[in-house]
């Protein structure tokens, strides 16, 4: 076989820019998300709503998680090229994958829309209400609670086929490890869980498991591509130090 980057090579140039994209938006992701108002339970609408007009830096901090989220899906982007597969079910597999991202990229922009701004000021506006008009800003202010839970449910399905679809294109491949690929899968099984809790309850208490191995599952797999994407780079660079010598 021809080992030209056009005949199915793993491009290794594309898989460190991809590990880096990922392991970045993972990173960016949690610090936005740890800045993220979340005392009182998330479906009990009045303490929330309470809680989200004190904030000051809501809107800051939904921008810092819509850029993680960013970084992660172009990293998966970068990834899904990075593989090169080119023939056979593999590569539609991929080819999808990458749709499913671009997909979970669009509605996540939505989301942000609907949660880090349009919602922010709907319940600036309940907070400030005359008694008068405080029941009408309440409701005003749920529905884009529920639509934020519509967005967030087909988010999180996209998201979840994305993680999937790559994940088995990096298993059957074995251009990188086989069990990256097994965790993408699981994170991705993981986010699909959350889409239908979401859509079914909102951001009810049996979110929880799902949302704690996806975080759990998405940081084990991005920091072990990084840690090999980086480490074959570094043992090419010995290696070829030592040709020299």
């Amino acid at each position: 076989m021809d080992d030209s980057p056009d005949d199915g090579v793993l491009r290794r140039p594309e898989l460190r820019l991809s590990a880096t994209l990922l392991f970045a938006g993972v990173l960016v992701s949690l610090l936005s998300g740890l800045q993220h108002p979340d005392a009182a339970s998330a479906n009990d609408h009045p303490a929330t709503f309470a809680e989200y007009a004190a904030s000051d830096i809501w809107i800051a901090v939904h921008l810092g998680q819509f850029l993680g989220m960013a970084l992660i899906l172009c990293g998966l982007l970068v990834l899904a090229y990075a593989l090169n597969v080119r023939h056979g079910r593999a590569a539609w597999t991929v080819r999808l994958g990458a749709a499913a991202a671009v997909a979970a990229l669009a509605l996540y922009g939505v989301l942000q829309g609907v949660d880090g701004v349009a919602l922010k000021h709907a319940v600036d506006a309940w907070a400030g209400a005359a008694e008068g008009e405080k029941a009408l800003r309440f409701a005003a202010a749920e529905d884009i609670r529920w639509l934020e839970w519509g967005v967030r449910s087909y988010q999180s399905f996209m998201l979840g086929a994305a993680l999937i679809l790559v994940g088995i294109s990096v298993a059957a491949t074995h251009r990188i490890s086989r069990v990256i690929g097994y965790l993408m899968v699981l994170s991705g099984a993981a986010y699909l869980a959350q889409g239908w809790i979401i859509g079914a309850e909102g951001f009810s208490v049996s979110n929880t498991l799902p949302t704690l191995a996806g975080i759990v599952l998405v940081l084990g797999w991005t920091g072990g591509l990084f840690a090999s994407a980086w480490r074959r780079e570094e043992h090419g660079k010995t290696r070829a130090r030592s040709s020299a010598g």
